[in-house]
């Protein structure tokens, strides 16, 4: 065996292996790692659950509010909404503007609420300005986190 070979060899197997130094550096480092990924892993299935009850209490106050705008502007308005209230027209009538407990007009669910699931309360409000009504639902989740949809209702 030529002498440059024997010595490359030589040379080769003594750099193999780790000294124990090294090996103490690479376990730390590794466990720091590993805790921080377990960390993140941690929250993340933690919060796992809550896109999902975000989802159930805005599908929520989306189905109550799609429900209310179906209906009559107030319950003097003749069904079609022609004339309108308070329009000024000789066919017209004043528009009430209150509720009256039959569930037939926009009005009647104002103060209105319920429980849609267990752990979830809905709540409706309904405010007057001039021609226009703003219908609020409000949805409180079992976490505490409260959705809100808003839409407005023209009187024409």
């Amino acid at each position: 065996m030529p002498l440059q070979t024997k010595q490359f060899k030589q040379e080769f197997c003594n750099q193999l292996g780790v000294s124990l130094v090294e090996l103490i550096v690479f376990i730390v480092v590794v466990s720091i790692a590993l805790l921080a990924l377990i960390g993140v892993y941690n929250q993340a299935t933690i919060n796992n659950v809550d896109p999902i009850v975000r989802v159930r209490a805005l599908e929520s106050a989306q189905s109550k509010l799609d429900e209310i705008l179906l209906l009559k502007y107030d319950g003097t308005t003749p069904t079609g909404g022609i004339p309108a209230c308070n329009s000024g027209t000789p066919d017209s009538v004043a528009c009430n503007n209150a509720p009256d407990g039959n569930m037939n007009d926009v009005d009647d669910y104002d103060g209105w609420s319920d429980a849609p699931y267990t752990g979830y309360s809905r709540t409706v409000t309904v405010r007057t300005n001039g021609n226009i009504k703003l219908i609020t639902v409000s949805v409180t989740t079992p976490t505490g986190e409260t959705m809100l949809l808003a839409a407005e209702r023209a009187n024409f």
